[in-house]
């Protein structure tokens, strides 16, 4: 795979000096176009490869030859304490670009699989596992448009120790070679084998790999601003896609008409006696369960979504009476902002992924693309579709890092639910629970039961599964609730 990166690429000074001013004139204008660009997208430039094959002064270069102001620079090494408390993606998601940016990442997503099986910490099997996971996270990336280009800079085993020992008697340039250079140098041989089995395996059509010898600095920058330069232009100048016709199968609900939320006993009841008593049991219980010893050694993400006036905030209000106000965080969802409209989808949840011993409560969460973004039809069947893998695997993130995940759906009838949008609009101090849009979703029950419906299905996994919770009598529900919540912290615990 690296034989062409070995074969002495240059570039001479008269082709340099000849080259270099029209790239650069081509690049900012590119870039200007990019931020004026309608539909504008993020670009993601990965800068990877051997050490010393000269990865900081390529990007040194890029944000030279373009405008700084509007590039985002990572050097990302050694993980942080709040990084070490979170699943192992959020510290890049943190930092991705928005639309009409670009955002270089010299300290990738691949430099810990690779070092890790490298040095014995992980089997091939674990690192096959890590760059899946990194393939379907890059396809995300470019399902919502981005776009990602790949750079490896390579050297060969003879080239590096030249430059190692070059960079080590330099007294300007003494300080950048550590014995870790020299201990991955002794080890050039696995570094190789396990960057082509890396490389091969996440070299995919939307975001290939491109490797580049680093020998020479002048074919270096300039095969790498030519790629940067033609990437850009073939994505601003690419004509706007017709619409195509769905490739998908069509979507064949139950033939006996027969749904999961149908068979939800609504008519269970909790008197008030009893709820009172319950109530004390299991919010005393969480909160013992938070004081336990281990519980710093989790976090706890909480979902809450239902019906309209199902009472998610109810429910909500009773775990964070049994909790300390400075464990917890309540995240209520609504449109997206401005921010977070030029972000990928679930930006707008990773960054309130929480740190350990703490809770995040979400009111309403990423499940509205597959419910009310679908119904509605603010995205293509396309996007909500591949949304179920997408959240299947943020989930799947959280749970490795042990965030126990915790999914509430709430459920009430159609008549409870008028009933208590009529209550909401005669009592003062509830008018602000009760909007257009409420009503205007009840013409659309059957087809919301639907999308619930295959939401369930289709998400409702072994390590993060639904519970639904019977929402006509409201004690019934907080019970219901604040039950499950412990019993699963407790299992985790």
């Amino acid at each position: 795979m690296f034989e062409s990166a070995e074969l002495g690429h240059k570039i001479s000074k008269e082709s340099w000096n000849k080259e270099v001013p029209v790239l650069r004139e081509a690049l900012l204008d590119a870039q200007v176009d990019l931020q004026r660009a309608a539909k504008g997208f993020p670009v993601i430039i990965l800068v990877a490869g051997v050490d010393c094959a000269g990865k900081g002064e390529t990007v040194n270069i890029l944000n030279e030859w373009m405008d700084p102001r509007h590039i985002e620079t990572h050097a990302l090494r050694d993980l942080t304490d709040e990084e070490l408390e979170r699943p192992q993606m959020w510290r890049y998601w943190r930092v991705l670009p928005p639309q009409g940016k670009i955002g270089i990442f010299i300290g990738t997503w691949y430099s810990s699989p690779l070092v890790d099986n490298v040095y014995g910490a992980i089997k091939n099997a674990e690192l096959d596992q890590r760059l899946q996971r990194i393939s379907r996270f890059e396809k995300m990336l470019c399902d919502e448009g981005a776009l990602i280009l790949k750079f490896w800079l390579h050297l060969s085993r003879e080239e590096q120790k030249k430059r190692l020992k070059l960079l080590e008697k330099a007294p300007k340039t003494r300080w950048r070679v550590t014995e870790t250079d020299w201990q991955h140098y002794k080890l050039y041989d696995k570094f190789r084998k396990v960057s082509e089995r890396m490389l091969r395996s996440t070299s995919t059509p939307e975001s290939p790999w491109v490797v580049v010898e680093g020998t020479d600095p002048r074919y270096r920058y300039l095969t790498i601003g030519k790629t940067l330069l033609g990437a850009l232009r073939q994505r601003l100048n690419a004509p706007e896609q017709p619409c195509k016709v769905d490739p998908m199968p069509p979507q064949v609900p139950a033939i006996d008409n027969l749904l999961i939320l149908g068979t939800l006993d609504l008519s269970k009841k909790t008197g008030k006696i009893d709820y009172q008593e319950q109530l004390e049991k299991y919010q005393g219980k969480l909160n013992l369960l938070t004081r336990h010893e281990d519980f710093k050694k989790l976090s706890v993400v909480v979902v809450f979504e239902g019906n309209d006036a199902a009472g998610k905030g109810g429910s909500i209000r009773r775990i964070t009476q049994a909790l300390d106000a400075r464990q917890y965080r309540v995240i209520p969802i609504a449109a997206p902002t401005q921010e977070e409209q030029v972000q990928p989808y679930l930006w707008r949840f990773w960054r309130h992924i929480p740190r350990k011993s703490r809770f995040a409560i979400f009111d309403r969460s990423w499940y509205g693309r597959v419910l009310v973004e679908r119904v509605e039809g603010f995205c293509a069947r396309a996007d909500w579709m591949r949304s179920y893998g997408e959240i299947n695997d943020f989930e799947e993130q959280m749970v490795r890092n042990r965030t126990v995940v915790v999914k509430f759906w709430l459920s009430i009838s159609q008549e409870e639910q008028l009933k208590r949008f009529q209550d909401r609009e005669k009592i003062g101090f509830k008018r602000f629970k009760i909007t257009d849009d409420d009503w205007r979703n009840r013409d659309k029950w059957k087809e919301y039961e639907l999308a619930v419906c295959e939401m369930i299905d289709r998400t409702s996994t072994e390590i993060a599964p639904w519970t639904l919770v019977e929402a006509n009598d409201k004690y019934f529900a907080r019970i219901k609730v604040l039950k499950t919540l412990c019993e699963r912290i407790e299992a985790e615990l």
